[in-house]
């Protein structure tokens, strides 16, 4: 046990991130885009306007006095996705109710669109980063075995000191992978949220003109 530990002082993190071979570069480059991008969303994400608590009760009166471009000036000014997609709705007046639905549920695919942005990487990574991980270390193994063929005789240190220096990228192609993974489920369960909230308020805005 004291032996492992000294092994571990004497070897660096880095040093040994560096044993795992050049595949090292592209896992590296690939932990960078995932950070980027995960907190690129999270960030645009919260500091997106939101519509107030009184906001569609406010447009509920307005649209009920026929006061249309008064309902739509105060969508303008909300300036949320949600006001967006209910002035989508109070733009198409007067058409079928199945027209007025099409083009509020357009406008909340693109609003979805905007939010999720290159969120679809950040679930690419999640899957190919592990995979890179062990192309390194069945790259390894097949390279260790070659070298076996060719000497006369077979140590462990052979074995072992080449397996443990690429077992380092599945651990690190695992590791990225992981990570994306969870970060691209939270940020798409967030978008799920706001999605649901959004085709709450456009069922309540059906409900209105077709009660008008």
């Amino acid at each position: 046990m004291i032996f492992l530990f000294q092994i571990a002082a004497e070897v660096s993190y880095f040093d040994l991130l560096m044993k795992g071979g050049w595949l090292m570069v592209p896992l590296f480059l690939l932990s960078i885009v995932s950070v980027y991008i995960f907190f690129d969303r999270l960030f645009f994400i919260i500091n997106q306007k939101k519509a107030d608590a009184n906001f569609f009760e406010r447009l509920k009166d307005l649209v009920q006095d026929g006061k249309i471009d008064a309902a739509v000036a105060l969508c303008k000014a909300t300036d949320s996705s949600e006001s967006r997609i209910l002035k989508k709705g109070i733009q198409n007046l007067g058409k079928p109710l199945r027209d007025i639905h099409e083009q509020m549920e357009m406008e909340g695919k693109l609003e979805v669109y905007r939010y999720e942005g290159n969120l679809y990487f950040l679930g690419v990574i999640a899957g190919v980063a592990p995979m890179m991980g062990f192309i390194g270390t069945i790259a390894g193994v097949i390279k260790i075995f070659y070298n076996i063929s060719l000497a006369d005789n077979i140590s462990i240190s052979l074995i072992s000191g080449g397996l443990y220096e690429k077992l380092i990228t599945s651990g690190v192609g695992l590791s990225i992978g992981i990570i994306a993974f969870v970060g691209y489920h939270y940020l798409n369960n967030r978008v799920d949220k706001l999605v649901q909230r959004w085709e709450l308020q456009s069922v309540r805005f059906i409900d209105l003109i077709n009660n008008n």
